[in-house]
C-alpha cells in the first residue's frame, strides 16, 4: 500500500479510538489563541520523513527551536487553511504538492496557544524556498525514528515557577523538544506507524 492510502487508514482508525492525549497546562480554553502546524510527511518509498525547521535566533518566540511549519489562525481560516498558509509563507510549499490526510488532536500550549497539528504528504524532493524571516534551515526526520516510544527522552525543568515536564527526541544533531515534540508523541498515539 502506498503512503497517501496507508495513512488515510491510519488517520482514520488512530482517530477513532481513545488514547492518553499529552499537552501542556494553565490556561482555559477561551484564553487560548488558535494555531495550526503542516506535519507535512515526504513520500519518500524507503523511508518518509517530516519536515521540519529551526526557527532563526533572533525571533521573538521560540528563538532557534525545532518547530513544524505553521503559526496563528487568522480569522475565518480553518485549520488546515492556515496550516497550508504557513507552510506557504515559511517554506514556500504550494498547497497544490500538498495532500492533506487530516487533522489531528489540538495541543494546549504553557504559552498560550491551541495548535491543531494538520497531517499532511508532500513529494519526498518538494522544491523548498525558506523565508530567511521565519526558518533558518530545515530538514527531514524519519517518521519510525520520531514516532518510536524508545526515541523519546522524558524530562522536567521549572518555567515560570512550575514544573513542567517535556519530550526530547533527538535525530543526528538536532534536538526537537517541547510542543513539537509533544504533538510527535500524540500524533504517534493516532497514527499506529509501527503497527
Amino acid at each position: 500500500m502506498t503512503l497517501i492510502p496507508r495513512l488515510h487508514r491510519l488517520h482514520a482508525e488512530g482517530h477513532a479510538r481513545p488514547v492518553q492525549h499529552r499537552d501542556e497546562v494553565g490556561f482555559t480554553d477561551s484564553e487560548l489563541r488558535p494555531a495550526a502546524v503542516l506535519a507535512a510527511i515526504t513520500e519518500r518509498g524507503d523511508r518518509p520523513g517530516f519536515l521540519l525547521i529551526h526557527r532563526p535566533s533572533n525571533m521573538r518566540s521560540h528563538p532557534g527551536q525545532v518547530a513544524f511549519p505553521g503559526g496563528k489562525i487568522d480569522p475565518g481560516e480553518t485549520p488546515v487553511e492556515a496550516a497550508l498558509r504557513e507552510a506557504y509563507e515559511e517554506l514556500g510549499i504550494h498547497e497544490r504538492d500538498v495532500t492533506v490526510i487530516g487533522p489531528s488532536d489540538v495541543y494546549r500550549t504553557g504559552s498560550g496557544y491551541a495548535i491543531t497539528p494538520v497531517v499532511a504528504v508532500v513529494p519526498p524532493d518538494i522544491k523548498l524556498n525558506p523565508s530567511p524571516t521565519e526558518v533558518a534551515r530545515w530538514f527531514e526526520a524519519p517518521v519510525d525514528f520520531v514516532f518510536d516510544p524508545a526515541n523519546h527522552t522524558h524530562h522536567a525543568a521549572f518555567w515560570q515557577g512550575r514544573e513542567r515536564r517535556y519530550i526530547e527526541i533527538m535525530w543526528q544533531e538536532h534536538r526537537i523538544w517541547g510542543v513539537t515534540a509533544g504533538i510527535i508523541a500524540n500524533l504517534a498515539q493516532r497514527i499506529d506507524w509501527h503497527g
